[in-house]
């Protein structure tokens, strides 16, 4: 089984665009010996410089840069030389990620029930893999934070990949390192567009959890899901894929 983490396993509120996010940088990049900018002169920098890299990705082609995912930590290190930060390169830039996205988080927790559903699911010998529209160096953080790294049989974070969902790519290589065909094969999400409607370009069945968090575009009900539910009923999921 193909999971989504946010919004389908864990129910986070962020706001990265705020100042108290991006004072959070300027507070490690004084904390490590550098210089720091006005919140929002950081966040354009940042944004400046990722965008750039999407571009890079992308190629010649500009549709092709649509579902590209560039890891930021690149975009930390960046920043954080330009500022004179003194420290590992490497540290520094996971550092100054984690200090983003903390500042930037009101709400992060699993929904209930979230990992006893998944020591059913793995009970029954199905595995249970991540395949996430994230960026490692904040995700990877929160997974441990959550319990969910042992919980969970492989973890496919898009920002590690290069690509995200609906991108096909994204999908096969889920499916290439689970060594399995498409038909056995469920996805669970919280999205139409990047979790059911891409996981079915792929042949691969859907599951879709309407959460608070969902685009605020999708219905209730999703039409090529094989399954909808209302929040995170993971009995209903459940009783799905078990039987």
């Amino acid at each position: 089984m193909f999971f989504d983490l946010y919004g389908t396993l864990v129910d986070i509120r962020t706001d990265e665009e705020s100042d108290a996010a991006w004072m959070g940088l300027g507070r490690f990049v004084r904390d490590h010996g550098g210089v720091a900018h006005e919140a929002q002169e950081f966040r354009r920098w940042f944004v400046r410089l990722r965008d750039e890299r999407i571009a890079a990705l992308g190629g010649d082609d500009p549709a092709a840069d649509r579902y590209v995912e560039p890891d930021v930590l690149g975009v930390y290190r960046e920043i954080l030389s330009s500022c004179g930060a003194v420290g590992d390169p490497d540290e520094l830039a996971r550092g100054a990620a984690w200090s983003v996205r903390r500042a930037s988080t009101s709400l992060l927790r699993l929904y209930p029930g979230a990992l006893d559903m998944l020591a059913r699911i793995r009970g029954s010998g199905r595995r249970a893999v991540l395949v996430s529209n994230a960026q490692s160096g904040y995700t990877r953080p929160e997974l441990a934070e959550l319990g969910l790294t042992s919980r969970l049989d492989r973890i496919l974070i898009s920002s590690e990949e290069g690509v995200r969902k609906p991108d096909p790519r994204f999908f096969g290589r889920a499916l290439e390192l689970e060594s399995v065909a498409p038909e056995r094969v469920v996805m669970i999400g919280n999205d139409r567009t990047s979790d059911i409607l891409g996981a079915a370009r792929c042949g691969i069945e859907g599951v879709y959890m309407h959460t608070e968090i969902s685009p605020g575009s999708d219905d209730v009900v999703c039409s090529a899901a094989a399954l909808s539910v209302s929040g995170a009923d993971y009995r209903a999921v459940e009783r799905f894929v078990l039987g």
